[in-house]
Parts: structure tokens; C-alpha cells; sequence
């Protein structure tokens, strides 16, 4: 298998769906220049300006052609350049993408992936710094994705392209040039619905579950290298995906550990690792011998200087100590 980074990986899967597919383009900034960060460069030289479209600087122009087209047939890719910018087009995704199928009673449906780069990456400051996942899993109607690897955002975006609901796909800003093995040969039938709602055990162990997605996965495998140095052997769950999510791989995990610790990049209040805490709490408390713990972000805007951007990251050390607290 070859070695990709995060950002190649993206940008293959687009590729080879685009070969397969005619129904599947492109909208957004700037594409014919290869994208903000280089996930669509050489694509347009392959594909054309009607299949790789650069559109101006309205986001809602974007969603909403983008909603448009899916619903006549199409399966468009939106690219948002930031999760930030996305917001300027919440109503033509919330309103009307996700709410589609069930106000016309399944006559339409909207294929549409949207990717929005989220999460902090080098002092890029409040307004294009943060992790809004929470938000849209709150919606129903809409699919989340958070891959955490490359071979996650080869699989999970060639998935988000050939299903027939919109998916809101976030890539992290800081993983496009972290570099992983990708099996780009899986038979056809292994992309589609069957990859969302399914994590992966990124490793196993008995003294503790982390539960991570997105950049935060990393976070907890370094975590997890620590704690083995002494002895102490944790499960790592990169969940993958947020709506549908694993709850059954979180709740096998707790039955062999008896402790849960959620940890995400994105604010803690109101943040989807509550969610997890909360079904485990109701649904396999018998599972848990201590408190679940969640290490997540303060309620607070993101700052561009380093220093105080590092005081929001839930950092290695932290979820070391807090595998510690629960033993």
C-alpha cells in the first residue's frame, strides 16, 4: 500500500470518484488554483472548468447552486476553504439540504458532500480555527464525517461522495501533510453507507478507552505511547464518524475497561463528546467502574498568538494524567 499524506489521500479519492462518475464536480474558491491547500491541484487540467468550477466569494452561492444541482441529479463536492466560512451558508445546508428527503416525502434526495476544514492550524485565529462538528450532528438529515487518517479520508470521502444524503466532511486543517498507508484497491462495494457509523480500535487495551476523532486521535495514540512506556495499556477508538457514531464499539470497549475518557478538539460545552458520555451513561452504566471524563476545549475564542493558542489544545500530558485520575 502507498504512503500518502492526509491531503493526497483527499485529493485521490476525489480523482478516481470523478473518473467513475460523470455526475460528480467541484464548486468553490479558487479550485482552478488547486484550492486553498492544495486538495484539487492538477484537477482541473484533467477534468475541465464545467467539472472543476471556480465560483466567487459567496458562500451561499456556492451551497445553494451545489443543493440545487444535487437535487436534479447531480453529486456535487463544495468546498468551503474554511468550517468557519461555511457558516454563511448554513441556511441553504441546514434548511434546505438536510430536510429535503422528509418534507418531499423521499421523491428528492440530495447527494452532496461539503468539505469544511476546521480545527486550530497555525495561529490562524478565531474566525478560522475552530471545530463546529457538534453543531451539524445536531441536525438531523445530515451525515458527519471527522477522518482522522489517511486512509480514512480516502475511504470515508470516496463514501460521502456515493451516498445519497449530504455529508458535512471535515478535514483538520492540521493533518493535510501527516502521511499514512492507503489501500486505494477495496472492491467497490466497500465504499458507500456501510463505512459511516463505524470506528476503528486504533489500538487496544484494558486499563482505559479514549475515545477520539478527528486530530485529537493523534493526541491519544501519543497519550497511549506514554502510558505503555509504564506499564499502562489503553484503547484508542478513532470514531471516525459522528452521525451516524459506534456506540456499540464504545460500549465493547467500556466492558473490557471500565473507564471512558472523550476528548475532542472542539469546545466542551455543548460538544458531541457529551453525547457519548451521556448514552454511556444511560444505556451501559453498568459497563463503567469510575466517572466518565471528557478533556476537551474551554468556552472561549481561539487566540492567534501561539502561546495562548496552546492554552485551549487538550494536550498528550493531559490525557495522560487523566487515564491516571480514573485508575
Amino acid at each position: 500500500m502507498p504512503a500518502l499524506t492526509y491531503r493526497e489521500a483527499g485529493r485521490q479519492a476525489v480523482i478516481a470518484e470523478m473518473r467513475l462518475d460523470q455526475s460528480v464536480w467541484c464548486l468553490g474558491e479558487d479550485l482552478g488554483r488547486g484550492g486553498v491547500f492544495g486538495q484539487y491541484a492538477g484537477l482541473e487540467a484533467e477534468f475541465g472548468t464545467d467539472r472543476i468550477c471556480s465560483a466567487p466569494i459567496s458562500e451561499a452561492a456556492i451551497m445553494g447552486a451545489a443543493v440545487g444541482a444535487a437535487m436534479a441529479g447531480a453529486r456535487p463536492i463544495v468546498e468551503m476553504r474554511f468550517a468557519d466560512f461555511a457558516l454563511c451558508a448554513v441556511d441553504e445546508l441546514v434548511n434546505q439540504a438536510a430536510k429535503a428527503r422528509y418534507m418531499f416525502g423521499g421523491q428528492s434526495k440530495v447527494p452532496l458532500t461539503v468539505r469544511e476544514p476546521m480545527g486550530m492550524w497555525r495561529s490562524s485565529a478565531a474566525q478560522h480555527s475552530q471545530s463546529l462538528e457538534a453543531w451539524y450532528a445536531h441536525i438531523p438529515g445530515l451525515v458527519v464525517a471527522a477522518p482522522a487518517t489517511a486512509q480514512d479520508n480516502y475511504t470515508l470521502l470516496r463514501s460521502s461522495i456515493r451516498i445519497d444524503d449530504p455529508v458535512v466532511y471535515m478535514e483538520h486543517k492540521h493533518l493535510w501533510d501527516f502521511e499514512g498507508e492507503v489501500d486505494e484497491g477495496a472492491a467497490d462495494f466497500e465504499y458507500g453507507p456501510e463505512q459511516f457509523g463505524k470506528a476503528h480500535v486504533m489500538q487496544e487495551g484494558d486499563a482505559c478507552t479514549i475515545v477520539a476523532w478527528s486530530a485529537q486521535v493523534h493526541v491519544a495514540m501519543e497519550a497511549a505511547k506514554t502510558l505503555a512506556a509504564d506499564g499502562v495499556h489503553v484503547e484508542v477508538i478513532n470514531l471516525r464518524t459522528l452521525w451516524p457514531w459506534d456506540e456499540a464499539a464504545v460500549a465493547r470497549s467500556i466492558a473490557k475497561t471500565g473507564r471512558l475518557i472523550v476528548t475532542h478538539e472542539a469546545v466542551g460545552v455543548g460538544g458531541f463528546g457529551g453525547e457519548i458520555v451521556a448514552t454511556m451513561a444511560e444505556k451501559h452504566f453498568d459497563k463503567l467502574q469510575r466517572p466518565p471524563l471528557r478533556l476537551t476545549a474551554p468556552r472561549i475564542p481561539i487566540s492567534y498568538a501561539p502561546g495562548l493558542e496552546n492554552q485551549v489544545r487538550v494536550t498528550a500530558d493531559q490525557l495522560v494524567a487523566g487515564v491516571m485520575q480514573l485508575r
